[in-house]
């Protein structure tokens, strides 16, 4: 079994959680810095082209002193725009360099990030996906990696160059003119870009309440739309309707608060870029007036001030971006920083596994601190035999397949696989180790082939047919119109409870585990295809290590062991006959199954009774 892998020089997720926008940046500067040449020609095309864009203005303030001179010789216009047109070719041009040049960048340290987030998650316990909201958890991830992008783009692309271009034209207006201009210039810039970011931070906490809605919509619409029979077998259509509706009414009015304060944002800027321009204007005018500046200077003053301030005119967008960035960014790093619960020790071998013998020593177990699960249980499975567990609802029987994948680990006693405690050894080995057949089979959305091969994904097409044979569903798969390619639909619901059984009987069966688990695998189905899928699944565990964990007792007579479980506890053990002699709890409840059974036999399909 293979498992998609960073490579090796990755960096690894912090423990400590990610706190404030310079944890976020540190945490991405190792993913820039593997493709430091990258980012450093980057720049370098950014200076280029800012160089570029200064020298416009100056060359169109020599065109227009050219023309306006008196001999106005025709030879110097013709240049001087020919120069013109080459540096506006040229400022362009370094400008998609740079663009070409940095496109890998970002998109590698999405994509290197994206994978690291996605294996982690996989990596986190069983807990942390029980408790998870798959809608919410999955937009910010999806924030998180466009955040990358987003501000790498908008910090290499506009911020680095606007204030790089803000002191080129700074310092140019000084030396080339008086410090009036600057002073002017540099005064303005304070004062936009503070009432901007002042703005722009309050702006944030609309956005972010705006993120919070849309998280919370679309999980209440994932949420409801995965369990849409249920919402129809109660007719609760308009109540999730109203649900939905709440969150998206919130985020409606985070939407239209943040518009508002956008458009105060624009409004200030655009009286401060009037009134700077205005003067500076002015002092230009006046110098033309008292002969110490041409007309060329106040055209290159203008040109100047547009370029400056077309940029500045999307400062509060990139600020209220990049700060956005880095909350959603933020927030996908600290599910890097969420602990493994269950992790392999350092240096951990792989599982040897010689028949498959699993022994559980002394096993104390609790979700929660609160509540008990499992008390002492004590208990062995010799390699190839088959031992079944049973009791009520509660008593703790399908915590035992969790411990034994070791999803999460014991708190007392310990586990045992063919001698070797799975805490010492690899968890994807104790895994491989080990093949299940669930009471709900999950499939994924997608073909049957898809879903029977994932037993397997390296397994040839004839051994994904030959599993499909055992499985008993061969023939079914060919008798559909589009055989192999049909499509289960979302967790297999197009198909019935036997099928999908079958599946993942033919999947277990592809995997060709030593040990196996049948986690209540017919008790959702009728008596006529658990008799069926109960046949396949003697068929494949035999001269398997077995755990049977049922709640049809009829299912486990031939088991070479049974256990059975009340409140934690193993409370009686032995063969089917043993303990039907022995007239304790299983004998009581064997009495009451078989009697339930009467009684559905009795009852005809008009559901009155027979006399």
């Amino acid at each position: 079994m293979s498992t998609a892998t960073l490579p090796q020089d990755s960096p690894k997720p912090a423990e400590p959680p990610v706190t404030g926008d310079a944890g976020v940046i540190a945490k991405l500067l190792p993913y820039l810095w593997e493709y430091r040449g990258r980012v450093l020609l980057a720049i370098a095309f950014l200076v280029t082209a800012k160089f570029a864009n200064l020298a416009v203005p100056l060359l169109m303030k020599a065109i227009v002193d050219g023309l306006s001179a008196p001999k106005a010789v025709l030879a110097v216009p013709f240049a001087l725009l020919a120069a013109y047109g080459l540096l506006r070719m040229s400022s362009t041009l370094f400008n998609e360099l740079r663009d070409v040049v940095f496109v890998k960048v970002a998109q590698r340290a999405m994509r290197r990030v994206a994978l690291q987030v996605f294996e982690h998650m996989h990596s986190l316990s069983l807990r942390f996906h029980l408790e998870r909201q798959t809608g919410g958890l999955t937009r910010d991830i999806e924030r998180g990696t466009r955040g990358i992008s987003t501000l790498l783009n908008f910090m290499v692309f506009s911020v680095l160059p606007t204030f790089f271009e803000i002191a080129l034209v700074t310092g140019f207006l000084i030396v080339r003119f008086d410090v009036w201009f600057g002073v002017i210039t540099v005064g303005a810039l304070l004062l936009y870009i503070s009432a901007t970011f002042l703005i722009s931070e309050r702006r944030i906490h609309h956005r972010r309440a705006m993120n919070e809605s849309d998280s919370k919509a679309n999980t209440r619409a994932i949420d409801s739309l995965i369990n849409y029979e249920t919402v129809k077998y109660f007719g609760n259509e308009a109540f999730e309707a109203r649900r939905y509706d709440e969150n998206l009414s919130r985020y409606e009015s985070a939407v239209v608060t943040s518009e508002t304060s956008l458009g105060l944002l624009n409004t200030v800027q655009a009286a401060i870029i009037a009134v700077t321009v205005s003067l500076l204007m002015w002092r230009a005018a006046d110098g033309i007036v008292h002969g110490a500046l041409t007309l060329g200077d106040l055209v290159m003053v203008n040109a100047l001030l547009i370029q400056l301030y077309i940029p500045l005119n999307f400062l509060g967008v990139l600020y209220r971006e990049i700060k956005q960035s880095l909350t959603d960014m933020e927030k996908m790093f600290r599910l890097l920083a969420v602990n493994r619960e269950i992790e392999d020790k350092p240096g951990a071998p792989a599982l040897a596994v010689a028949g498959g013998s699993i022994r559980f020593e002394g096993v104390d177990f609790a979700y929660d601190a609160r509540r008990q699960i499992l008390s002492g249980v004590d208990f062995e499975v010799p390699a190839g035999r088959t031992v079944a567990v049973v009791g009520a609802s509660g008593s703790g029987k399908s915590t035992l397949g969790r411990l034994l994948f070791r999803f999460y680990d014991v708190q007392e006693g310990r586990i045992l696989i063919d001698g070797q405690d799975i805490r010492d050894v690899t968890q994807l080995s104790v895994r491989t180790a080990i093949g299940i057949v669930p009471q709900d089979t999950v499939l994924f959305n997608d073909t049957i082939y898809y879903n029977i091969a994932y037993g397997r994904p390296q397994a040839k097409r004839e051994e994904v047919e030959e599993a499909a044979r055992v499985a008993h569903i061969f023939d079914f798969i060919e008798s559909l119109p589009d055989k192999w390619e049909t499509m289960v639909g979302e967790r297999g619901l197009k198909l019935s409870g036997g099928e999908k059984q079958r599946v993942s009987i033919a999947r277990t069966v592809l995997k060709d585990p030593p040990i196996l688990i049948f986690d209540e695998a017919t008790s959702a189905l009728d008596s006529g295809t658990e008799k069926a899928i109960q046949a396949e699944l003697a068929e494949i565990s035999r001269n398997r290590t077995t755990l049977v964990i049922a709640h049809r007792l009829s299912t486990v007579v031939d088991a070479d062991q049974i256990l059975v479980m009340d409140a934690g506890r193993i409370v009686e053990r032995g063969t089917f006959r043993e303990l039907i002699a022995r007239e304790g709890l299983f004998a009581e409840m064997w009495r009451l199954q078989q009697q339930e059974e009467s009684e559905e036999d009795a009852v005809p399909a008009t559901g009155k009774e027979t006399s």
